[in-house]
């Protein structure tokens, strides 16, 4: 009742100079720029709903709470209404847009025996029981209070935290749980480091434990990180690592270099598989299993190859080692990319395509002569 007379109130509705006309464009405008935010919000991050999915959802779950709050807040700032509802819209039509993106691929998770109508059926019937439950309880606490109408005033402002981080970890706790199949670069790699380091294939609820939430977008640290993409012009390769590219001929789907960044405290060092225009799911697989036997080696001696880095050391026997890593890692990727395959889709992992960010999707083209 307080939000809905605090609208009116801020659009002139109820003073005899109002006029409907100026109320109505007030109302436009605070709908209209909500959708258009979801329209550039949805075409900027259209493939973070699958590569972060769990990320991006928690973090727009997060929006959707804080825009309720927003909202409870304009009895106490009529004058500010128009302002504070636009932006607590503008949170909620991109929290809509990002639950209707991802809402398909956590249902199939799901969905083990192909029933997806029927998980979503579900869905539904509990989404609409706590609905209810939420409308009662809201109905006896207002009951309750009902005869302080004194301590009323504010009270809500209290109570709404207390509910809202209880809805926030009930939404952290359900992702969780939610096991995908579908292979990003990240699950991938995790796949692929267990495959070398234990000999198997992970499920998808051990790759899930292990990939979790991810809330602020920033991953466990990592000596070598591996990374799927382009060349990096601020970034540099060393000169035995140039070698790799300048080897690839038109057989070859992909290839694998170091790059690094030396900055102001330390050298950022990572691994890099740039894969070429046409490479099916299989190259990609195979480039990251290379990149990440290409990791182990090198983590083997890490301090050496650190100093080589350091120190810009571009030696005959320096070309030689990295020559032979990378080749053994190369004979050691083809070995096993069969077999490893075959026990990803018994493992109940979707295999024919590997979902990639924007970035990771720059294709290399190869001119020949």
């Amino acid at each position: 009742m307080d939000w809905s007379q605090a609208m009116f109130t801020a659009m002139g509705v109820g003073f005899s100079s109002s006029l409907p006309s100026a109320a109505a464009l007030n109302w436009v405008l605070k709908d209209g720029i909500g959708r258009l935010s979801r329209c550039i919000y949805t075409a900027s991050l259209a493939s973070a709903f699958d590569t972060n999915l769990k990320r991006v959802r928690f973090t727009t779950s997060v929006l959707f709470v804080a825009s309720i709050g927003l909202e409870l807040l304009t009895p106490t700032f009529p004058q500010c209404f128009l302002l504070l509802a636009t932006i607590a819209n503008i949170s909620k039509q991109i929290s809509l847009a990002c639950y209707l993106a991802t809402r398909s691929a956590v249902h199939q998770s799901f969905a083990i025996g192909d029933n997806l109508g029927e998980i979503s059926a579900k869905a539904q019937i509990q989404t609409v029981c706590f609905d209810i439950l939420g409308l009662m309880l809201a109905a006896i606490v207002n009951m309750c209070i009902e005869s302080h109408r004194r301590q009323q005033a504010g009270l809500h402002y209290l109570i709404y935290p207390f509910f809202a981080a209880m809805d926030l970890f009930g939404i952290y706790q359900g992702l969780k749980h939610v096991h995908l199949q579908t292979l990003t670069k990240d699950r991938l790699e995790i796949i692929l480091s267990t495959w070398i380091e234990c000999g198997y294939v992970p499920s998808p609820a051990e790759v899930s434990d292990k990939e979790g939430v991810n809330l602020l977008g920033v991953k466990g640290e990592c000596s070598w990180p591996i990374r799927i993409g382009c060349l990096n012009p601020k970034d540099q390769i060393p000169k035995w690592s140039m070698k790799t590219i300048q080897c690839i001929t038109n057989e070859d789907y992909y290839f694998v270099c170091v790059e690094f960044f030396k900055g102001l405290k330390r050298t950022r060092k990572s691994i890099l598989v740039s894969v070429r225009e046409g490479a099916e799911a299989v190259h990609i697989i195979m480039g990251l299993l290379q990149a990440c036997y290409i990791r182990r080696a090198v983590l083997m001696n890490s301090t050496r190859w650190e100093i080589i880095i350091e120190e810009s050391n571009a030696s005959d026997s320096t070309m030689e080692d990295w020559s032979v890593i990378v080749e053994n890692a190369k004979r050691s990727a083809e070995r096993d990319v069969s077999n490893l395959i075959d026990q990803m889709v018994e493992m109940g992992w979707m295999v024919k395509n590997i979902l990639l960010s924007t970035q990771e999707q720059i294709r290399y083209s190869f001119v020949c002569d």
